[in-house]
């Protein structure tokens, strides 16, 4: 019998697309699938809670799938070298496969990790499951990084396409004994004092399955509208897909070939597709930029904020935590996030706007939120995205754009729909008071139940005020 092959799961928890997988069954060898909890001092980004109670669902799925092949899922937690170490021990296995992570921190470890093994005879192999493509492959014509999405997607559509992804594989040769591991239980991912998750419960099921599913219902409609209705936050508009990809149950290959072949098939879903897969996209940009500076979670882009004069207001940082800025629209989305792991992108950079240039604290703290609080918290698009709206990034929002909170309100959830939804001391208001309940009169708060500075916050400040003195800042700095 040929020695077992180690195939390394990490954010690649699905069985279809996934080319260590497919490479180890291509061997014929029995395969070990191995999933790590890892404790390792060098993680640069931990998971936070609710990324924990996802991984709980999709491991747990995962090793179902697994099972089914014949070649059930080994959990181990502890340094990853060390754990592959003892794994190669126990079971004489000569080879471990995996699929590439691209923070600069676990590109760095895995690399001595490979090169360990090697020195002492044990194949290593690493593949792409992530990404369309490599971050350093897609270069300006300087061979430098793009720091401008536009371009970057044009020079992403010249390349040629990616390799269409893989059938899952029916069978697995399982080895010769069966390889000891933990319980997922023993591991305590799920929150239980208190039980938070309910509305994560409610919202998401983790799992490959859950993945293609949306993806499918998503491209059977929901997509012909999506230039139109991706910044609703009061409508069901987008494909639901940024947790599934963050922990690789579905991959990006997937998505565009199963887009692609649904333009394909229906071209008056064209506009809409290209507006999807351009999504796609920046999120293949913000990988590149976690390439090119690996800092891209702690340090600005731009130099001229490094040493930006943020306030310290720990009460305004829990306000705007907690969904208590007295600003409807804010307010929506932060305890949209509270209650499902996850916001809706146009009030993502709301509330992100807000904490910025509103309240001027850093927009670290906000990474780091919602690094904690998302089920789609992926390092790459967090980071790339909160430096974007800050004004500090590559092709970001300049700092002078402070997104008004009643207007966007107002603009793009007009009949106050979502604020009804997530703020429900607020749902008796008209619509034309939703946005601004401060302005409304005191007999239409009265008919409302709404009592302000009791049921609801008075706003936190003013926003007119809170843009001048952020501009003001921006000014000094900008003239130094």
């Amino acid at each position: 019998m040929l020695p077992p092959v180690i195939v390394w799961f990490r954010n690649d928890l699905r069985l279809a697309d996934n080319p260590a997988l497919a490479a180890a069954a291509a061997t014929g060898a029995p395969v070990i699938p191995l999933y790590i909890l890892e404790e390792d001092p060098e993680d640069p980004r931990p998971l936070g809670g609710a990324s924990l109670w996802w991984l709980h669902g999709s491991l747990e799925r995962l090793g179902t799938a697994l099972a089914r092949t014949g070649s059930p899922l080994v959990l181990r937690r502890g340094p990853p070298a060390a754990v592959l170490d003892a794994l190669l021990a126990e079971t004489g296995a000569r080879s471990v496969l995996w699929n590439r992570r691209y923070a600069p921190a676990w590109i760095a470890r895995d690399r001595r990790i490979k090169e360990t093994l090697k020195t002492r005879g044990i194949a290593v192999h690493s593949h792409n499951a992530a990404l369309l493509h490599e971050p350093w492959t897609v270069r300006t014509k300087t061979g430098g990084p793009f720091r401008v999405f536009t371009p970057f997607w044009r020079a992403l559509q010249q390349m040629p396409p990616p390799p269409p992804p893989t059938r899952a594989p029916h069978a697995l040769p399982p080895p010769a004994a069966p390889v000891a591991g933990d319980r997922l239980a023993d591991w305590h991912l799920l929150p239980t004092c208190p039980d938070w998750a309910g509305g994560l419960r409610k919202a998401w099921t983790p799992g490959e399955v859950s993945a293609l599913a949306r993806l499918a219902a998503f491209l059977d409609g929901p997509v012909a509208r999506y230039p139109e209705e991706r910044d609703r936050p009061d409508r069901d508009g987008t494909s639901g897909l940024s947790p599934h990809l963050a922990f690789g149950e579905i991959g990006p290959r997937q998505v565009w070939y199963a887009a692609r072949h649904a333009a394909d098939a229906r071209p008056e879903l064209a506009a809409g597709i290209d507006a999807f897969l351009r999504e796609i996209a920046w999120r293949e940009f913000n990988h590149t930029l976690l390439d090119a500076f690996p800092d891209l979670a702690t340090r600005p882009m731009d130099p001229r904020f490094a040493d930006f004069p943020w306030r310290d207001d720990p009460a305004g940082l829990k306000a705007w935590q907690l969904g208590r800025t007295g600003y409807p629209i804010v307010d929506a989305g932060m305890r949209q996030l509270w209650q499902t792991g996850w916001m809706h992108n146009r009030v993502r950079m709301i509330v992100a706007s807000f904490l910025v240039k509103d309240l001027l604290l850093p927009w670290q703290a906000g990474e780091a939120w919602f690094r904690d609080t998302l089920v789609d918290a992926d390092h790459a698009n967090n980071a790339g995205n909160w430096q974007w709206v800050a004004g500090c990034g590559a092709d970001a929002a300049p700092f002078f754009r402070v997104f008004n909170p009643v207007l966007q309100g107002e603009k793009f959830d007009p009949d106050g729909a979502y604020v009804r939804r997530f703020v429900p001391e607020l749902a008796g208001l008209p619509a034309r008071w939703i946005h601004k309940p401060w302005e409304a009169p005191a007999d239409i708060l009265r008919q409302a139940g709404v009592r302000l500075g009791s049921d609801y916050p008075r706003p936190i400040l003013d926003h007119g005020a809170a843009r001048d003195r952020a501009l003001a800042l921006y000014a000094e700095r900008k003239a130094g």
